[in-house]
C-alpha cells in the first residue's frame, strides 16, 4: 500500500509527570498522525521514556490529557490502551527467555483471543480453531520478520539482534494501529540496525501502522522520521521535521552540551 499520512491519531496536550520533587515532564504537548513515523529525541534523562509510559498507561501524569482516535483520557489504563490498539516494545527485553520465537510472539496474541482460558486449555471446538487461526497470523509474522530458522529455538539463544526483532514481532501480534518503539536499534551493531529500520519502514508501509519511537542513534532517526520532537530535561525544545529539528539552535545546543 501507498503511505498517505491521515489526521491526528494521538494528541498529547500539556502532560506534567513528578516523581516526588522530581519533574520529569514538563508541559509537553505534541500530535502524532496516523500513518507517520514519529520520533522522540533527547540526551539521557530527557523524559523519552517516562513520555511513552504515559501514552501506554504505566504512569499517570498529574497534568494534562491524552486523546486517541478522539477519546481523551486523563489516565491510561495500560490494558485498556492495549485493546484500543497501542502496542510497545520495551528497552530491556521483556521476552519469556525459556520459550521458543514461536510461543513468544503468541502472546502478543492473547487479547485478540475470544475463548476463555479453560477453553483454550482443554481446546474445545472454538478454541482449537481460534488458535489455528492466531498460529497462522504468527507464522505469517515470523516471516515478515524474516527469522523462520528460529520457530522453534528457545528466544534466551538467540543473539540479541534476532531477540529485538522477536519483541517487535511480539507487538506486532497484538496488531496495533499505534506501535511505541523503545530504543528499537539499542545495543546494536550497524548490520541489526539496517535489518531493523527496514522492518520498521515495512511495518508503516506495508501494515499502515503509526510508529512512535525514540531512538539514540540520530542517523537513523533523521533518516526514517517524518516529525521528530525533541526533550531535554523534561522540556520540549524542538518539534518538526528532521530538516528543521536538525538546524534548530536549541536543540543543536542541548546535543552539544553548550546550553548547559
Amino acid at each position: 500500500m501507498s503511505r498517505q499520512i491521515g489526521d491526528v491519531i494521538l494528541n498529547v496536550q500539556n502532560i506534567s509527570l513528578s516523581f516526588g520533587g522530581v519533574k520529569a515532564l514538563s508541559d509537553i504537548s505534541f500530535n502524532v498522525h496516523e500513518h507517520e513515523i514519529r520520533a522522540i529525541i533527547g540526551p539521557n534523562g530527557a523524559g523519552k521514556s517516562s513520555m511513552l509510559n504515559c501514552i501506554n498507561g504505566v504512569y499517570s501524569p498529574q497534568q494534562g490529557q491524552i486523546t486517541f482516535r478522539g477519546q481523551t483520557f486523563s489516565h491510561m489504563d495500560s490494558h485498556q490502551v492495549a485493546v484500543m490498539g497501542v502496542a510497545r516494545t520495551f528497552q530491556n527485553l521483556a521476552l519469556f527467555k525459556g520459550m521458543s520465537v514461536l510461543d513468544n510472539i503468541m502472546t502478543g496474541r492473547n487479547l485478540r483471543m475470544k475463548s476463555n482460558l479453560f477453553m483454550q486449555a482443554l481446546r474445545l471446538g472454538p478454541a482449537e480453531r481460534e488458535e489455528i487461526d492466531h498460529r497462522k497470523r504468527v507464522e505469517e509474522i515470523i516471516d515478515f520478520l524474516e527469522i523462520q530458522p528460529y520457530r522453534k529455538t528457545p528466544v534466551g539463544q538467540l543473539p540479541y539482534g534476532l531477540q529485538k526483532r522477536v519483541d517487535l514481532g511480539r507487538a506486532l501480534a497484538l496488531e496495533p494501529q499505534v506501535l511505541l518503539l523503545d530504543e528499537p536499534m539499542a545495543g546494536m551493531n550497524v548490520e541489526e540496525k539496517q535489518d531493523m529500520c527496514r522492518f520498521i519502514l515495512d511495518v508503516n508501509d506495508e501494515f499502515g501502522t503509526t510508529v512512535v519511537l525514540i531512538e539514540h542513534d540520530m542517523g537513523v532517526v533523521m533518516d526514517i522520521s517524518d516529525r521528530v520532537v525533541v526533550l531535554d530535561y523534561g522540556k520540549k525544545i524542538g518539534d518538526g521535521t528532521p530538516d528543521e529539528v536538525r538546524n534548530n539552535p536549541e536543540v543543536i545546543s542541548a546535543y552539544l552540551g553548550t546550553g548547559h
